[in-house]
């Protein structure tokens, strides 16, 4: 029997229409990408459409530069909801949104869920917008993807390292790390917090991105640890808060896009 997580979020982070979903996720995707690269790793925002639609549809815009074919993808992202140690990963067989349901890869889950610090449970997936708000992003821009939704809890980067290391290892996996930057700020103090933190996220010191950072710091940590093993380099592509979107500049919530690749051959690193 197949198990469906359904949609939290829908008609609040974005329609719950089909046809409406559709044509905003679409018309957040046009325009030209940011960057030239083909990226193999994505960090993107995770608010509200209206918020950080924007900023996220930017780094998503970027995979028209993928010069491999994407199969699954690994998503990663901080729970809001539920308390755990370690990593939580859906017993589920598909997650539901509007534009239909998005397989759970059970290559992927199998080796996740081989690991001491890998649950598998379905309640801290049920109410949690983090993962969900990607997918409908993943639908339009991908043709037919799986995916793993990964959600971290009490969990170091190292921790988050290890994880990806070990599940991010072929070239027709993306991996997604989903992330906002600082919280409840004004404006003028969140874009020089959130300057610092992309700066940071650029030139992959994990050690400088924490929690008051950015809320899915263990995410980004894990990726840019991975990044700095492997030799991948990491670019900015988008920088905003919610004032830029729709909201007061009093207390503002700030977004990055980033894109992760291999470095060309005159690349100085």
């Amino acid at each position: 029997m197949i198990t469906v997580r359904d949609p939290a979020v829908a008609g609040f982070f974005y329609p719950a229409e089909a046809s409406a979903l559709e044509r905003t996720v679409s018309d957040l995707l046009a325009g030209p990408a940011s960057a030239a690269r083909s990226p193999q790793a994505l960090i993107v925002p995770h608010a509200g459409y209206d918020y950080s639609g924007p900023v996220a549809a930017s780094a998503y815009r970027c995979l028209q530069a993928r010069t491999e074919p994407i199969r699954r993808v690994l998503l990663v992202g901080p729970s809001h909801r539920s308390v755990f140690g370690g990593f939580v990963v859906p017993r589920a067989d598909a997650f539901r949104t509007p534009l239909g349901d998005v397989a759970v890869d059970p290559e992927l889950r199998a080796r996740a869920v081989a690991r001491d610090d890998v649950l598998e449970e379905d309640p801290p997936h049920r109410f949690e917008h983090s993962l969900e708000v990607q997918l409908p992003f993943l639908q339009l821009v991908l043709d037919d993807v799986s995916v793993l939704p990964v959600l971290v809890g009490f969990a170091t980067g190292e921790d988050c390292a290890t994880l990806v290391d070990a599940l991010w290892t072929e070239p027709d996996t993306l991996l997604v790390v989903s992330s906002d930057l600082s919280h409840e700020h004004d404006e003028a103090t969140a874009r020089r917090l959130d300057r610092a933190t992309a700066e940071a996220i650029e030139r992959r010191k994990p050690q400088h991105v924490d929690e008051d950072d950015a809320c899915g710091c263990i995410g980004i940590q894990g990726l840019l640890r991975v990044a700095i093993d492997r030799g991948l380099q990491v670019e900015r592509v988008d920088l905003r808060t919610s004032a830029d979107t729709m909201g007061s500049p009093a207390r503002v919530v700030g977004y990055g896009a980033f894109v992760v690749f291999e470095p060309a051959d005159d690349d100085v690193t």
